[in-house]
């Protein structure tokens, strides 16, 4: 099973707030900035992340978003069930119509019951306990070798 673009930016984007100190704000461009996602669809993202209580945002020039504790409860398997919106994990048309096996095939409910189990085995994931100490630093800081040591000079 895979998810969806859509999917990945809303998780990558509640692990970022789930990183800040209680009642930080953050805007959705530096969010879009740490999950390296263009802001238009990290936007997107927040306001349906807001219509589930995930997040809550505030207007103004002090204003910004920031992780509910309704999203701090919320797990991987629950958000990928609100961000589903396909009924179907297969496409069952053609061009010309549905498939003629549609009404007899047991691949459909095979699907959904493998896309219940994938999500099932997500439930205990809660997404705030997710990103690891450090994150977001940067990968590449991450990866970076350390230093030259200075050679004492006595």
């Amino acid at each position: 099973m895979r998810i969806n673009a859509f999917s990945d930016v809303s998780l990558r984007a509640l692990m970022f707030l789930a990183t800040l100190p209680d009642g930080e704000l953050q805007t959705s461009r530096v969010i879009a900035e740490a999950v390296a996602t263009p802001y238009s669809h990290v936007s997107k993202a927040v306001m349906r992340l807001r219509e589930l209580g995930l997040v809550e945002s505030l207007r103004g020039r002090t204003g910004g978003v920031r992780i509910s504790p309704v999203g701090r409860t919320a797990t991987v398997g629950w958000l990928l069930r609100q961000l589903d919106t396909r009924d179907d994990v297969a496409d069952c048309e053609t061009p010309h119509g549905d498939c003629p096996l549609s009404g007899g095939c047991g691949l459909r409910g095979g699907l959904r019951r493998a896309r219940e189990a994938f999500y099932a085995e997500l439930d205990d994931l809660v997404i705030a306990a997710l990103p690891h100490i450090g994150f977001p630093a940067p990968v590449v800081l991450a990866l970076a070798p350390p230093p030259p040591r200075r050679a004492d000079r006595g």
